[in-house]
């Protein structure tokens, strides 16, 4: 196995993420940004189950489609109901509708019968009050407050503070790209996709996990000889793949139940539910990636201990000045001493010459006879 696969396989890539960590903070800040734009000014679609409302449930005995049964309650003033074929046969039919009086709620089980093909008394009619919405919402704001808690406190004791607190940026982010993703589609909000929400956490997490266990296992390897920044390029490098297959593994069957099951097949039943859990797995691969490491290695780059470590290998790659308390002052040399006529004139006559008037200051000498050996 060869090539850009082979190697993400064999963990052998030295791609630097590190390089382009302000392209990943401009990217999740686009996203949040976008996201809360469209929370506040889009909002969402709730369902019933938050806001309140009648829903209505029939045989649909004359196997009418979705077109008849709208034209149907639209001729009695509720065009907006929300209509939904039922069962694996679409044997069954639900429409959901906001609070009615009583000669509007008659009128629309008679249109909903005469097109199912029913007697009134076979439709059944449930009235939801907004109240069950909001101890949903309760609970689960509840439940997110618990579990953000005890993730916090098990990183801090299992690793330290700061990771922790870069795990929660990156759940945050989570749950904020999710909720803009649904108000973006619009996409209706019902129970379901609160529970999908409470579950990309878990993911989340445990990606974050990974990442963190890798750098802090290579902190305590390469921490006396390299940077933070270094480390956690090579714990990236490691754990890339295995996010990569982690990611992909849960996102294809999801998105089966996503876009074959809804889309084409019109099983619209969990497509709620399919929504949150593609988007949330998408952004907690990406923020654990590229936004919880990045933002954990900025931090701790600041650290007097890494910064003495950053400052030894700039100096070690050249970048910057060694401090003159750290360069000794070499010991003076002599300048090169001028060749003395006199020399130059005994160089040029030879150096056997003794005639008067001529110093020489080298002396041919005969060799040394080598001595016989025995």
């Amino acid at each position: 196995m060869s090539g850009l696969f082979g190697r993400l396989y064999r963990g052998d890539t030295h791609y630097d993420f590190m390089a382009n960590k302000n392209l990943y903070f401009a990217i999740a800040a686009a996203l949040v940004t976008v996201s809360l734009a469209s929370v506040i000014f889009r909002q969402f679609d709730l369902s019933i189950d938050f806001t309140g409302g009648t829903i209505l449930e029939a045989p649909n005995a004359s196997g009418a489609d979705l077109a008849e049964y709208r034209n149907a309650v639209a001729a009695v003033g509720q065009g907006s109901a929300r209509i939904q074929l039922t069962g694996d046969d679409q044997d069954g039919v639900t429409l959901a509708t906001e609070a009615l009086g009583n000669e509007e709620q008659d009128a629309l089980i008679a249109a909903l019968a005469e097109a199912a093909g029913v007697d009134g008394n076979d439709v059944a009619v449930d009235a939801v009050g907004p109240t069950f919405g909001a101890e949903i919402t309760r609970r689960a704001i509840q439940a997110l407050a618990v579990f953000l808690g005890v993730v916090a406190i098990f990183i801090t004791l299992r690793y330290e503070w700061k990771m922790a607190a870069t795990t929660l940026a990156a759940m945050i982010h989570d749950l904020v790209v999710t909720a803009g993703i649904y108000s973006i589609v619009g996409f209706e909000v019902t129970p379901a996709t609160v529970i999908a929400v409470l579950t990309i956490l878990g993911y989340s997490l445990y990606d974050g996990v990974v990442v963190f266990d890798k750098i802090d296992e290579n902190v305590r390897a390469l921490g006396a000889k390299h940077t933070f920044t270094y480390i956690t390029n090579v714990s990236m490098n490691e754990v890339l793949m295995r996010s990569i297959i982690t990611a992909l593994t849960t996102m294809i069957p999801i998105g089966s139940l996503l876009f074959v099951g809804s889309f084409l097949l019109g099983a619209t039943t969990l497509q709620d539910f399919a929504l949150a859990l593609f988007v949330g797995v998408g952004a907690g691969t990406f923020s654990s990636l590229f936004l919880a490491t990045p933002l954990l290695a900025v931090w701790r780059e600041r650290e007097p201990e890494w910064q003495r470590m950053q400052r030894r290998a700039d100096r070690r790659l050249g970048d910057e000045p060694v401090p003159a308390i750290l360069a000794p002052t070499p010991f003076p040399v002599p300048p090169a001493e001028e060749p003395r006529p006199e020399r130059v004139a005994v160089a040029a006559k030879g150096l056997n010459d003794t005639s008067p008037g001529t110093r020489p200051d080298v002396v041919a000498r005969p060799p040394r006879q080598r001595r016989k050996r025995r």
